[in-house]
């Protein structure tokens, strides 16, 4: 499975973030793993790195439901609007499942719902349904 060049994990949560990151390096998954505390962080990053095509441009991200400033669901419907020319693949993560949430995430591009933790065998299993190679 090829290397990604830039993954972003997006959790208010620092010691989430601490976790997940020591996870994705240890497996090895992207040359650079970001980090952002908020959807609005997140789309900064996109818009400062993604504009055009880039090495630290985030391909793979993993983004929390809940967080303050702008939560999961925002950054998704804010996300679909932006112009970017590369593409990424954004994983939902939650702690809970409550069906207004799952409602409102069917009708937003995201390509998978995860439950926390994140784990090896998860991040695997996401690896191999976007990016492995045919």
């Amino acid at each position: 499975m090829p290397k990604l060049h830039c993954a972003l994990l997006v959790d208010d949560d620092t010691t989430t973030n601490y976790l997940n990151r020591r996870l994705l390096e240890k497996l090895a998954v992207a040359d650079l793993v970001r980090v952002a505390r908020n959807g609005r962080e997140a789309l900064d990053v996109l818009a400062a790195e993604c504009a055009e095509p880039s090495h630290t441009c985030p391909v793979l991200i993993f983004i929390d439901i809940n967080m303050p400033v702008m939560n999961g669901l925002e950054f998704l419907e804010a996300h679909q609007h932006l112009k970017l020319p590369q593409k990424r693949v954004i994983i939902m993560l939650t702690t809970s499942l409550h069906p207004r949430d799952l409602q409102r995430l069917a009708a937003l591009p995201v390509a998978g719902l995860l439950t926390k933790p994140l784990t090896a065998q998860k991040v695997e299993e996401v690896l191999q349904a976007h990016f492995s190679e045919a």
